[in-house]
């Protein structure tokens, strides 16, 4: 995961990746038939720690729905800063890389942002004073993808600027204006 993130998909080979694991190249294909099947369980630990460090934010019930969503995206950005900026979203990052011959971390790719927007999704509908009481609607799925779409954009521009300034912008302009859109302020 870590060569991944800092070095790219297509710039890291399997020797390095079992040199880095301490193990012979031939222990890979015990374990994976390809470093496509490989990149597929990194996506799965790297959103599993994500789900596991930060997804309780967006469902704590004793912060208000929009203020959870904030305080996602906050940690998120601290998760970057500590990294000084440099490294980007594995997801993100993989996204742009991978062509259509990794279809297996494609697929995974695709099933992990489609938990994302759920997860937000979820945490907008609870804010979004509906009807619905709470339960997502096509409104608020697409609203999520398009916060999740802005943030990898913010991180994108962190990434090339090394800099926290496209995160807080996200979190000042853009995440205030995309819920403003649909009648929910920060």
């Amino acid at each position: 995961m870590t060569l991944f993130h800092a070095r790219g998909f297509n710039a890291v080979g399997i020797k390095e990746i079992t040199d880095t694991a301490g193990v012979p190249k031939g222990s890979f294909y015990s374990y994976y038939s390809s470093k496509n099947v490989f990149a597929a369980a990194v996506l799965d630990r790297f959103w599993t720690g994500i789900v596991r460090h930060h997804g309780p934010i967006l469902t704590d019930p004793s912060t208000p729905p929009v203020r959870r969503l904030v305080a996602f995206f906050e940690a998120l950005t601290r998760d970057n800063a500590e990294r000084g900026f440099a490294l980007g979203c594995l997801l993100g990052n993989l996204a742009l890389e991978l062509s259509d011959d990794n279809g297996e971390a494609r697929l995974r790719l695709a099933n992990i942002m489609e938990q994302w927007s759920d997860l937000i999704a979820a945490c907008l509908a609870q804010a979004g004073n509906t009807a619905d009481d709470g339960v997502a609607t096509t409104e608020t799925t697409d609203l999520a993808s398009m916060i999740i779409e802005s943030w990898e954009g913010a991180v994108m521009r962190g990434r090339v600027d090394q800099s926290r300034a496209p995160y807080d912008r996200f979190l000042t302009v853009s995440l205030p204006r995309l819920l403003d859109a649909v009648g929910v302020s920060v």
